[in-house]
């Protein structure tokens, strides 16, 4: 990649940037969100005392593309597991090795908070995304049953 890549955590200034990939990311998973879980998402992310964070790949100033994640507690492990919720970037910046950065990002965050695992749940029919999770580690086998409860 040739354009200068800033890999940082999200601020309140990036909101609209944000919505806008938002906005596509739910439109790629066909999913209609109410706004106030939008707009709780987003406070939830500037918010330092929640666990939902967020890393945005910008370049040349413009947001490319997110990452939300969030730490939790495991019984498998003595220390907290990394969860990376949504990754997405916008299809302008798509092959150019965003979406890795984005993840050796986390990798290295997690690293350095002494976590133990970073994991991700992809969508099993994202066969481009699927590619790169590969280069990672293969799927490990684990099926995802999920209770709508409210």
């Amino acid at each position: 990649m040739s354009r200068p890549l800033v890999i940082r955590d999200a601020t309140a200034a990036d909101e609209t940037a944000w919505r806008g990939l938002w906005d596509q990311y739910l439109a790629f998973y066909k999913v209609d969100l109410a706004e106030d879980v939008t707009a709780h998402t987003w406070a939830r992310i500037l918010d330092p005392s929640s666990r939902v964070t967020m890393r945005v790949a910008e370049v040349d100033g413009t947001l490319a593309g997110f990452a939300i994640h969030h730490f939790h507690d495991s019984t498998w492990v003595k220390t907290p597991d990394c969860y990376l919720e949504d990754l997405f970037l916008d299809a302008t910046y798509r092959g150019q090795g965003i979406g890795r950065a984005l993840i050796d990002d986390l990798i290295a965050i997690t690293k350095v908070k002494g976590w133990s695992r970073l994991y991700w749940h992809p969508d099993r029919d994202n066969a481009t995304a699927r590619k790169l999770y590969y280069t990672y580690a293969p799927e490990d086998g684990h099926v995802r049953y999920r209770l709508k409860l409210g």
